[in-house]
């Protein structure tokens, strides 16, 4: 369990690959959701990124309740505004 994919798929309880296309997909769009607001550093080895892209990918599977989007997506905004505010995490202040 080395990979982004291999930690997201444990996170969904999904023990077959059947999936990991549609599973990628989602990983990517998270990814390019956090490059869109801001945040250069989305390193896919990096435990705060690793876990923004669970939150995100758990929040759109198939088998969520409204109530349960609802919760996953205030988690995946605070997530993302905290590395939107972390200089680790972006560009600001930066004077390349």
């Amino acid at each position: 369990m080395n990979t982004i994919l291999d930690k997201v798929r444990l996170a969904l309880r999904r023990s077959t690959d059947a999936f990991d296309s549609e599973i990628e997909d989602d990983i990517n769009a998270c990814l390019k959701d956090l490059e869109i607001a801001g945040v250069t550093n989305t390193e896919r080895t990096d435990s705060l990124v690793i876990k923004a892209v669970k939150v995100y990918c758990k929040m759109y599977s198939n088998d969520v309740t409204d109530g349960e989007f609802d919760r996953l997506k205030k988690s995946y905004d605070e997530l993302k505004a905290q590395l939107q505010m972390s200089t680790g995490y972006t560009n600001w202040g930066n004077n390349e």
